[in-house]
């Protein structure tokens, strides 16, 4: 028994191409708003405040995810024989969770400077709904049959398309499904963040700075497990290395809003 692909990723409403890719995002996106509007306000934050960040965070975060995409992987978008204008073309895959972050988290810094809301309240009440929506949008990357791991023959190895299998590995049929690795993986610690944060009242930025090491601890997994092309340095994955730097600079942040909290209660 394996998990199949989806024999389709793009339907049609008329002439409106419905991309399962784009949906599966859009789904991930609504709720994490819905979750973050509920956190956010029994933080005492204002109604529609997620909303409002919602709305620069999203095309930011798209256009960071999609410019680190095209630069770490630049020799599929530029040179001879290709198109510049695939850059652009979102709709068919190539937006990466490191630079939807960063771009994200500007477009949310924007959004606090234009609503007048706290930035730390918020960052804390949205970060479970994060680890949701990357952990569903990744069921785009099953639809697109992409991203996937190694050639396995486990139970539930996920049967790949041979026009979707990288340059030596035509011969296997099923591999890891990574996609589903890091959706359990993410939904497992959203919840856990959510019973720590309730627990131990993860404030001043250590509820979004413990989303940053629980995801950046997942993704090194499933990172070792992925075959499609990708860049190195020093033979290590680019987001290997990225995901370690997160996770530094989660466990630094977590560091700096311990000692905020700790000042903070001391005043008290």
């Amino acid at each position: 028994m394996t998990i199949p692909s989806p024999p389709v990723s793009i339907w049609y409403l008329g002439p409106i191409p419905l991309r399962a890719y784009a949906l599966c995002i859009i789904l991930g996106a609504l709720i994490a708003i819905w979750l973050g509007e509920k956190r956010f306000q029994a933080r005492g934050g204002a109604v529609g405040a997620v909303s409002d960040a919602a709305v620069w965070a999203l095309p930011f975060g798209i256009v960071g995810g999609r410019a680190y995409h095209v630069i770490t992987h630049y020799q599929d978008y530029f040179g001879p024989g290709k198109d510049f204008w695939d850059v652009f073309k979102v709709w068919e895959g190539g937006l990466a969770i490191f630079g939807a972050i960063a771009f994200g988290a500007l477009g949310v810094w924007i959004a606090s400077r234009v609503h007048k809301f706290d930035l730390v309240t918020l960052a804390d009440a949205i970060a479970p709904g994060i680890l949701i929506a990357q952990g569903i949008g990744r069921l785009g990357n099953w639809f697109n049959q992409e991203l996937f791991g190694v050639p396995t023959d486990v139970p539930w190895a996920l049967a790949i398309d041979f026009a979707h299998r990288p340059a030596g590995y035509e011969s296997f049929e099923t591999f890891h499904p990574t996609f589903l690795y890091e959706l359990l993986w993410n939904l497992t610690a959203a919840a856990v963040l959510m019973y720590l944060d309730k627990t131990f009242s993860l404030t001043h930025m250590r509820a979004f700075a413990s989303y940053l090491m629980l995801y950046a601890t997942g993704r090194m997994v499933t990172e070792s497990l992925r075959i499609d092309p990708a860049n190195d340095i020093f033979g290590v994955r680019v987001n290997m290395w990225m995901a370690i730097l997160v996770f530094i600079g989660g466990a630094v942040l977590f560091w700096w809003g311990a000692r905020r909290a700790k000042a903070a209660e001391a005043k008290r």
